[in-house]
């Protein structure tokens, strides 16, 4: 039998009602003729509950434990999809990951992906099942300990599934009826895509995209899953929603397809760092080995003061996200005191944002940048920081210009226009 893969976030489950709706959209595709992989979320707030009870019980908590609370959420929720399904006829039943088994990494709330035997799943199917739901966001180690993925696993779970299954296609299910050209509550004018290819998914949930996980997107992408966002809470048909696919499948993209913004950014720069082969080594190995996950990073043209004992001279500055800013400064001031670098001060911006232009279409047409920074001067809207890549256009500006910069290159790139 053909196979599909949905998955059900926390919005789309939330309640019973809900779960019946889901369940609803299930047995649409299995009276079209599918065997289906059901992948669900914790119930909306779940997750965020149980979290708070581990706190609340242990500060310093066991990692291993800790997965084991919170991945109780999705067990609830299979079950009870399981349930709805099992009364309105159809075969159905729940897996937890331990179950499939989901095989992934020893790293608790941070699991990889190991392996996802079929077997087990294939002889219910065999027997006649329908409808396997999975609990996502969840696996084992090979200590036989539950695992958890991080925020958003359930998403990469169904592209796992998806891979591993050979599914037709995956489908998300979640509160957006797909992957708009921006955010439609800041502008009105956005518009839903119908189609956009994986690398440009991708650039789009790095840079804010709330729509779906990174590692889902990179997974996909790895192992060509086809995906379909689309509502859970419409009626919807197969030309429903945004297919993310192969770029071979869309017959001609536009030079640019969305704009992406992150509020959550800081610029961050060390004033007059000695200029010298290996600086640059030697201070984004000690952010690197903090976690700080840097983006943007500028170097200013050395310069050599009169009467200085330092010799040349040059200010780096990057970006990273606010919530990271007291890790940055703790391995930069980290790196002083080990001798590795110095520097006459360290500034930080935490009033700054991010907005992005990204579109397969660069590769073959020149101007892109000429017409996005166009469109900032209109506004009088400065730019801090450039970044580039072959696909995308990135700036830091004041956070306060943030909205009215998504306006104006929406505009710009005439993005409303199909």
């Amino acid at each position: 039998m053909p196979l599909l893969v949905m998955k059900f976030g926390g919005t789309s489950v939330a309640d019973l009602a809900r779960i019946e709706n889901a369940a609803k959209k299930v047995q649409a595709e299995v009276e079209r003729g599918y065997d289906v992989i059901v992948i669900v979320s914790a119930m909306s707030g779940e997750t965020n509950k149980l979290v708070g009870y581990v706190e609340g019980t242990s500060k310093l908590y066991d990692a291993r434990e800790y997965d084991a609370v919170v991945a109780a959420g999705e067990n609830v929720t299979a079950g009870l999809m399981a349930l709805r399904l099992q009364e309105m006829g159809i075969a159905a039943r729940s897996w937890q990951g331990w179950q499939v088994p989901i095989n992934t990494t020893s790293a608790h709330s941070s699991a990889r992906f190991v392996s996802i035997p079929r077997e087990n799943i294939d002889a219910k199917f065999a027997e006649g099942f329908k409808v396997a739901v999975v609990a996502g966001f969840q696996g084992v180690s090979h200590e036989g300990r539950i695992t958890t993925l991080g925020r958003g696993g359930s998403d990469t779970t169904a592209v796992a599934f998806a891979s591993a299954f050979g599914a037709e296609r995956c489908d998300i299910y979640t509160d957006v009826d797909g992957v708009y050209t921006t955010d439609p509550r800041i502008t009105e004018k956005a518009r839903k895509l119908d189609k956009i290819a994986f690398e440009e998914m991708l650039e789009l949930a790095s840079l804010g995209a709330k729509v779906l996980q990174t590692r889902s997107v990179e997974l996909a992408m790895r192992y060509k899953v086809r995906l379909r966002v689309l509502s859970s809470f419409e009626d919807t048909d197969e030309t429903s929603g945004t297919l993310v696919c192969d770029e071979d499948e869309i017959m001609e993209s536009k030079v640019v397809s969305g704009v992406a913004y992150s509020r959550d950014e800081a610029k961050v720069t060390l004033v007059r760092v000695e200029d010298r082969p290996g600086i640059a080594a030697a201070i984004f190995g000690p952010l690197s080995e903090a976690g700080v996950n840097v983006d943007m990073i500028v170097q200013n043209i050395s310069e050599v003061e009169a009467g200085s004992a330092k010799g040349a001279t040059t200010d780096m500055t990057f970006s990273c996200p606010t919530n990271q800013v007291a890790r940055a400064k703790k391995a930069m001031e980290d790196a002083v005191a080990a001798g590795m670098i110095s520097y006459d001060d360290l500034v930080v911006d935490t009033d700054v944002a991010k907005v992005s232009v990204v579109g397969i279409g660069m590769r073959s047409h020149a101007g892109v940048a000429a017409t996005m920074f166009k469109a900032l001067s209109k506004e009088n809207i400065n730019i801090k920081v450039i970044a580039t890549s072959e696909i995308k256009i990135s700036v830091l500006i004041d956070r306060k210009y943030m909205e009215l910069a998504v306006q104006a290159l929406h505009d710009a790139f005439e993005l409303d226009k199909v």
